[in-house]
């Protein structure tokens, strides 16, 4: 019997970049916004009989909002926990528990691919 060859992956290594054709903008005071289009046949009846918005918009909260400019498909996510820290302190503790959560919620609702 052969054995599976297991391959361990560290998420924290990965580079997350923004998922293309997902707007943003960034606020006076920082705080970002996030531009999701609603799109497919199920969104565009809720928009005609529910009056749903073509686009929905998503705010992030203060670490979501530091973290989203650093996001630029060259640094991995531990030198984007690094800057964190830098920028934080203690108060992002557990820093790594943290991220590694945030970034695999932000690749579930498809705001950011991870290579």
């Amino acid at each position: 019997m052969k054995k599976k060859k297991v391959i361990e992956e560290n998420f924290l290594e990965k580079i997350p970049s923004h998922k293309e054709g997902l707007g943003y903008s960034i606020s006076d005071d920082g705080s970002v916004t996030l531009e999701m289009e609603n799109k497919g046949a199920m969104n565009k009846i809720a928009q005609v009989i529910f009056r749903k918005p073509k686009i929905s918009y998503i705010h992030l909260e203060e670490f979501g909002s530091f973290i989203w400019p650093l996001i630029d498909g060259k640094k991995n996510i531990i030198e984007i926990g690094k800057e964190v820290e830098a920028h934080f302190g203690e108060k992002a503790n557990p820093l790594y528990e943290r991220l590694a959560t945030y970034f695999q919620m932000l690749e579930s609702y498809d705001f950011v691919d991870l290579k």
